[in-house]
């Protein structure tokens, strides 16, 4: 927990690599334990910062391991979408293209199922304002997708959400200017439906709006402040205070956006 005075207190056990969280609506903290960075096992968990229970929620789904759990978001069911990005044996090659990630979801009822395969790394997960339609950032495939959620906590068929966000690196591709590469991480949705993207290898974030069009918010060349920008979430009495998570500062940013963020399960 971080204070608005700068220091934090840690809360929980230490272990695994914790990557992605969220809350619910009891105020639990989801998380994604993207184990494969440390080549450890990658499950989904809770942790309840009141009671100090830490519990494995899913270790496996329809037979395979989670070994890269992501990206947990919950919806006004109570069902917990969550991505698994990867079984890749080492972070290296990760992302070298491989259509191996997955969808998954975690029902109140305790039944769990994956909803949605061969994904280009699954990342950044948000909702739509209705909750009818879920996105997904595919950080080798340099996109987001959306998917029409269907009765009983299933998804439709992923479908390309706006433009590819910018250029690929390696494989035998030609050189590409890091304010171009488009590699998508996390994602957010404010209040007026556009869609936040995280660019972290170009210092950027752009959003995309209703209407499928591109703006660039956020661009820091030198990195120099906003450095490898990897998550976006809004807080605040108006929902206004805007905070960037990082995969490479030692820091999180606040600012002030232009827009409200749209409210989650637990700030309704």
């Amino acid at each position: 927990e971080i204070l608005p005075d700068g220091r934090f207190v840690r809360m929980g056990p230490r272990g695994g690599a914790p990557n992605g969280i969220n809350m619910d609506r009891q105020g639990r903290i989801i998380i994604a334990n993207f184990g494969i960075y440390d080549r450890e096992e990658g499950p989904l968990q809770r942790f309840n910062p009141e009671t100090g229970v830490h519990e494995t929620l899913v270790e496996e789904v329809g037979g395979r391991r989670l070994t890269s759990a992501n990206y947990p978001v919950v919806d006004r069911d109570g069902n917990i979408w969550c991505a698994n990005s990867t079984h890749a044996e080492t972070w290296p090659r990760a992302l070298d293209g491989r259509a191996d990630g997955f969808l998954f979801v975690l029902r109140p009822d305790g039944t769990c199922e994956i909803v949605a395969e061969g994904l280009k790394f699954p990342n950044g997960l948000a909702l739509s304002a209705d909750h009818r339609r879920l996105f997904c950032a595919q950080t080798s495939a340099a996109d987001v997708l959306v998917f029409e959620i269907l009765p009983g906590a299933r998804l439709g068929p992923g479908v390309r959400y706006g433009p590819v966000l910018g250029q690929l690196a390696g494989r035998g591709l030609p050189p590409v200017k890091e304010e171009d590469l488009g590699y998508t991480d996390g994602v957010g949705m404010d209040a007026d439906g556009n869609l936040w993207v995280c660019l972290p290898a170009a210092n950027k974030v752009v959003a995309i709006t209703p209407s499928g069009d591109t703006v660039t918010v956020i661009h820091d060349p030198t990195g120099e402040v906003v450095d490898h920008p990897t998550n976006v979430t809004w807080g605040g009495p108006d929902l206004r205070d805007l905070y960037i998570g990082s995969i490479q500062a030692g820091y999180v940013l606040k600012g002030r956006s232009p827009v409200a963020g749209l409210a989650l399960v637990h700030q309704a």
